[in-house]
């Protein structure tokens, strides 16, 4: 017995033969097996090869027998590692003997173990084995560490499709329609503008500028866009008996990007020392006209529409030139005056100063003189309001002398005064024919600028003109047509000649009709403004009950006790 081979070995006979040679040979691969083995436990210097059976049932024709043992894998794979180096022996294959193998040896190169890609991200991390248990895997548990789970499962593309695909970025949102009006709310918002408020602001019996020139404006121009929208959202946030948080958000962004906006275009149409260097444009008259009447609609108190006339006026007056639309011009004109001299009916501080003045007379030159008819806004082109800015000084020159305890006020220069304003306003005419619906508006305007006068130089206390006075507005108001076409015509223009009519009704018969029209115009128009102007009139028909003469007389003051500023237009 070889000890080395660990083979049983006999004498051959044939030792030239074929076969002989396979076997010398073999005893070489033989050996070189062993050596390769024999530092594994599985293989000993004394393990016997001894075959079975021969395969094909063939016997060997040398004397030597082997013993063959099954291998395990790993000892396979050793095996068949150790081949490169008897890779170029050409041998000739030899028959099978004995048992088959379980796991017969493949005479291809071993491929190196490839680390799965589908394991969790920790195993892969750490270059373990994964048992890919979900939704963590075992392994992860076991070692108490973090399983980071699976990557999701990508389908199988080609190099040929994965070198034509494009990444597509998600689709943007469509841009807005209109610029400025984002949602659902800004919607209803601008509805409510055009259905409602837009109509209420205006008369309408020939154009309504607010429908005609200031929307267009918007439509090209977000600033004006946003100040349109906070002044309908105002509005409608005033007159609803519940608050309601996405309204008031959305009437917030509005305000702050309006005001922002207008801030920017101002500050290219001015050097640092004020000095205009730009035309200011049509937009940005348009935007400030909005938000003063914003200060009305949502019933503001604080006076800040102030901050907005005086706006316009130093925008009036620094520009000498043109506006390029001058039918925007003539409006903008129109209603700067109309509220401009309304102010001082309920102001402390007499508002009109020299600028009031110049705009008055600039409306009045050849290049923007329009016939009354076509005017938007009552007082102003008929001359009426002149009448106002007069009374409205000869009650500062009576207040100055009444705080300072002088007596009564009948001194010469106020009764000559008071009698030119009588005079003038006896000879005023109607430019509107009787069968217009401004007909009887007009009326009652010249009607209450007089008791307004009458109010201003007699005795705050009751007497048959002051009944015959009032009782006479009262019949110029139910000649407003209320019930037909012609209602906003009378509706927009009426708070005013309300507040001076409910100002001088001391008589407690005339006091419901004045209520009822207070009650049909809050109903009709819903603009803020007007509960306050009621509210006032009503702490002066108490105070007249009360016989509180000197109080009654003077409600400017009674409105700056309040705390409230406020305009009755």
């Amino acid at each position: 017995m070889d000890v080395t081979t660990g083979m049983d070995t006999e004498p051959t006979t044939q030792s030239n033969s074929p076969d002989s040679d396979l076997f010398g040979r073999r005893g070489t691969l033989s050996s070189i097996y062993t050596s390769t083995t024999s530092s594994s436990p599985e293989f000993t210097a004394d393990t016997a090869i001894t075959p079975d059976t021969w395969s094909d049932g063939e016997q060997p024709s040398s004397s030597v027998t082997f013993k063959v043992e099954e291998l395990d894998e790993q000892a396979l794979d050793d095996i068949d590692e150790a081949k490169p180096s008897i890779a170029d022996v050409t041998l000739p294959v030899p028959r099978k003997r004995g048992r088959p193998r379980k796991h017969p040896i493949v005479d291809q190169k071993k491929s190196a173990h490839a680390r799965s890609k589908t394991g969790c991200g920790t195993c892969r991390r750490r270059k373990k084995k994964c048992d890919e248990a979900k939704p963590t895997c075992l392994n992860c548990e076991k070692n108490n560490v973090v399983c980071d789970g699976y990557e999701p499962k990508t389908t199988w593309r080609s190099g040929k499709q994965k070198s034509v695909s494009i990444k597509i970025d998600p689709p943007t949102e469509l841009p807005l329609l209109v610029e400025g009006i984002e949602g659902t709310v800004d919607q209803l918002f601008f509805q409510h503008f055009t259905c409602q408020v837009g109509r209420v602001l205006s008369l309408t019996d020939h154009h309504n500028p607010f429908l005609e020139i200031i929307v267009p404006m918007a439509m090209a121009h977000t600033g004006l866009m946003h100040s349109l929208l906070y002044l309908s959202g105002s509005c409608l946030i005033a007159n609803e008996g519940t608050s309601k948080y996405e309204w008031e958000q959305r009437s917030d962004h509005h305000s702050s990007k309006a005001i922002g906006l207008l801030q920017d275009d101002l500050a290219t149409s001015y050097t640092h020392d004020m000095d205009v260097i730009a035309p200011i444009g049509d937009p940005s008259v348009a935007q400030t006209l909005i938000l003063c009447l914003q200060t009305v609609a949502s019933g503001d108190l604080t006076g800040s529409y102030r901050f907005h006339l005086n706006a316009m006026k130093e925008m009036l007056t620094r520009q000498k030139q043109a506006m390029p639309n001058e039918q925007l011009r003539q409006f903008i004109l129109e209603f700067l005056i109309y509220h401009d001299y309304s102010s001082s009916i309920t102001s402390l501080t007499n508002p009109l100063d020299q600028r009031s003045i110049d705009l008055m007379d600039d409306f009045k030159l050849p290049a923007f003189t329009i016939q009354p008819q076509v005017g938007t806004l009552l007082g102003v082109l008929d001359g009426l309001f002149g009448f106002i800015s007069r009374i409205r000084q000869l009650r500062d020159h009576i207040r100055t002398r009444r705080s300072l305890g002088t007596g009564h006020w009948w001194d010469e220069p106020i009764v000559n005064e008071a009698f030119a304003i009588d005079n003038a306003l006896r000879e005023w005419q109607c430019v509107h024919p009787p069968d217009s619906p401004r007909f009887a508006a007009s009326l009652l305007y010249r009607q209450c600028t007089w008791i307004y006068l009458h109010r201003t130089i007699q005795l705050s206390r009751p007497s048959p003109t002051f009944k015959q006075a009032v009782d006479e507005g009262l019949t110029y108001l139910r000649m407003l047509p209320w019930d037909t076409e012609h209602e906003i015509s009378a509706g927009s223009i009426l708070l005013m000649p309300l507040f001076l009519l409910g100002c001088a009704a001391f008589e407690p018969e005339q006091r419901p009709e004045i209520s009822r029209a207070f009650q049909r115009l809050q109903e009709w128009s819903n603009l803020g403004n007007i509960k306050y102007a009621r509210a006032i009139v009503e702490q002066v028909w108490e105070m007249m009950d009360e016989g509180r003469e000197d109080e009654t007389w003077d409600w400017e003051t009674i409105i700056a006790k309040r705390g409230w500023d406020f305009l009755v237009t």
